[in-house]
């Protein structure tokens, strides 16, 4: 399992961060939707996003790196931009350092908000190459059940912070609901397959917990 595996064009992703010491990432009920904001400015750009859980002090996300074209005609700043025509693995640099300024704006006003210093998250965030489309229905149900795996809800369908029932909505979201659906078959079949009891191991190679 490689965690630190390298970010490329149109390769999906578990990704996961927690707080530098197991501190809480998220101080009160607006942070999580600050937090979505913020990295809906920052990873927007670069990639694709199917499903997502904000827990009190990590968080996970399933994501796809958008492709080389993309990536290549992103107006960042000239730094990165240096970075792609000199063709030093510009897609992983790109991606992380979009990541870096999600945690670091998201930091700063945390710090602001509570009168704390320092980082908040820990570095560096981990990732896993998903590899096979058979697990990615799991990997979602998996994000998914994460509150009602560490006790935060005795249901995960209770639970606010995460994209269930953004999947089930009909209003605009930025996630890609659509494509998340047609994976389970349509939106019955969603239901059904989270209400069911899957077993973790089959997915063992793409989860990731501290």
């Amino acid at each position: 399992m490689d965690l630190n595996a390298p970010l490329l064009p149109e390769k999906f992703y578990h990704i996961y961060n927690r707080g530098i010491n197991g501190e809480d990432l998220f101080k009160e009920d607006r942070n999580y939707a600050y937090f979505l904001n913020r990295y809906a400015h920052f990873l927007g750009p670069v990639t694709d996003t199917f499903a997502y859980c904000l827990l009190k002090n990590h968080f996970h996300l399933l994501i796809k790196i958008k492709d080389i074209k993309t990536l290549n005609n992103l107006q960042l700043e000239n730094s990165i931009n240096n970075k792609v025509k000199d063709g030093l693995h510009h897609p992983d640099f790109i991606v992380n350092k979009q990541f870096a300024k999600l945690f670091s704006s998201y930091s700063q006003s945390i710090n602001i908000a509570t009168k704390r210093t320092g980082s908040l998250f820990e570095t560096p965030f981990k990732r896993i190459e998903v590899t096979s489309d058979l697990y990615l229905t799991r990997l979602i149900w998996y994000i998914h059940h994460n509150p009602q795996k560490h006790g935060f809800v005795s249901d995960f369908r209770d639970y606010p912070h995460s994209s269930y029932h953004a999947h089930l909505s009909n209003k605009n979201t930025k996630l890609n609901r659509n494509e998340v659906i047609e994976w389970f078959g349509g939106m019955s079949s969603y239901k059904n397959f989270h209400n069911e009891k899957q077993n973790e191991l089959d997915i063992s190679h793409f989860v990731i917990e501290f």
